[in-house]
């Protein structure tokens, strides 16, 4: 008997404990995780940076209301910043930091209609559900938020035509992870880009997923070449403790004056004691240097082992987001199982693609040892 929703299809393991790249479960078994519990533990597991951080925090002060100063987030929104012109708003999710920038696009503009793309995914509250173009995860809750345009990804055309003078925003991740690990065309973003400047369109990127070192930049934005209006943070944000951002152009700020949005938990101190470490750390030019390092040569090592694989169509990504399209659903869903087997925990992406997002800090042998039980499981699936 459970007293839980049966809203997640569950594994039966329970993992206890963790150390750097590695989970342990209830039997003492180690499983080297390459997904960093979807995209959160960046820096790893029981990190004593981290670690003591939160605890220096936790013996002064847990949590006060954001009807006072708050230092530690004036901390945290500089360092966001990296310099720019960016003001912060912190809240405790992924899925509330683009609800944040839904909101704070239509009241800044005063127009409705938002752009987004299919494959899409932005959270699961009704904004963000209604930002989000697959059908899948649509299902059940019609009708959704009207003003929501889900355009072809990739496709400048598409979005030439849907552009008019009612339109807010257009919102995307320069990498759709929950759809498949599918990167953005530089050329289409930089067209995206300058519509939008033209057109006094606000650009909002969701990195969600892809911030906080994932690509190798802090910010993915940052290697497209562009600067977006609004972008959205959580996961590794916080590295485990629930911690989310939604960061736009001071220009901005008359729209979200006093009562236009808030949040009981956003931005309190033990989530703010973590996050200033996390960009501390994620921020370091040699540390992104080496995320980059060890994703060139996983791809590039992934993609020429299996080449000659029939039950794998592409190997595609960049930093440490790296996904392998198999043929087919059932295809993942056994080398899912398998690699369990061995001991190595990665994630699905749309139907068919095995995701990887390992921790930031996973060693080169670490992670070369990892992608080879990967692919001799994938050739092993050939001979079934």
């Amino acid at each position: 008997m459970t007293h839980l929703f049966p809203n997640y299809k569950r594994q039966s393991i329970e993992f206890v404990g963790g150390e750097k790249q590695h989970l342990f479960d209830r039997e003492g078994n180690a499983y080297l995780d390459l997904t960093s519990g979807i995209g959160v533990m960046n820096l790893g597991y029981h990190h004593p940076v981290l670690n003591t951080a939160l605890q220096t925090q936790a013996e002064q002060i847990w949590h006060t209301p954001n009807l006072y100063e708050n230092s530690l987030q004036e901390e945290v929104g500089k360092l966001l910043a990296d310099g720019e012109d960016y003001l912060s708003y912190f809240c405790n999710s992924g899925a509330e930091a683009n609800e944040a920038a839904i909101k704070l696009a239509r009241k800044a503009t005063g127009k409705k209609k938002i752009i987004t793309f299919l494959q899409s995914f932005h959270g699961r509250t009704f904004g963000a559900l209604s930002a989000t173009g697959q059908k899948s995860i649509h299902e059940g809750y019609y009708p959704l938020l009207p003003e929501f345009v889900y355009l072809p990804y990739n496709s400048i055309a598409d979005l030439k035509e849907a552009l008019d003078e009612e339109t807010a925003a257009v919102m995307l991740e320069l990498i759709q992870g929950e759809g498949g690990i599918i990167p953005a065309e530089k050329e289409w973003i930089a067209e995206v880009s300058q519509l939008c400047r033209e057109k006094g369109i606000l650009l909002i990127i969701d990195e969600v997923q892809t911030g906080i070192g994932r690509t190798g930049s802090l910010y993915a934005f940052q290697q497209w070449g562009i600067q977006p209006d609004i972008f959205t943070l959580a996961k590794g944000l916080g590295n485990g403790f629930p911690v989310g951002a939604m960061v736009g152009k001071s220009t901005l700020a008359s729209a979200f004056g006093s009562g236009s949005h808030g949040s009981t938990f956003g931005g309190n101190k033990l989530g703010m004691s973590v996050a200033k470490e996390v960009l501390q750390w994620t921020r370091s030019p040699e540390f992104l240097s080496e995320v980059t390092e060890k994703g060139k040569k996983a791809i590039e090592y992934l993609s020429s082992r299996l080449i000659d694989t029939e039950n794998v169509r592409a190997v595609r990504g960049k930093g440490l987001m790296i996904g392998i399209e198999l043929a087919s659903p059932e295809c993942l869903e056994k080398a899912i199982a398998n690699l369990l087997d061995e001991k190595i925990v990665v994630l699905k992406a749309g139907n068919n693609v095995l995701r990887l997002l390992p921790p930031l800090t996973i060693t080169q042998e670490e992670l070369a040892f990892g992608i080879e039980k990967i692919c001799q499981v994938l050739e092993e699936l050939e001979n079934e």
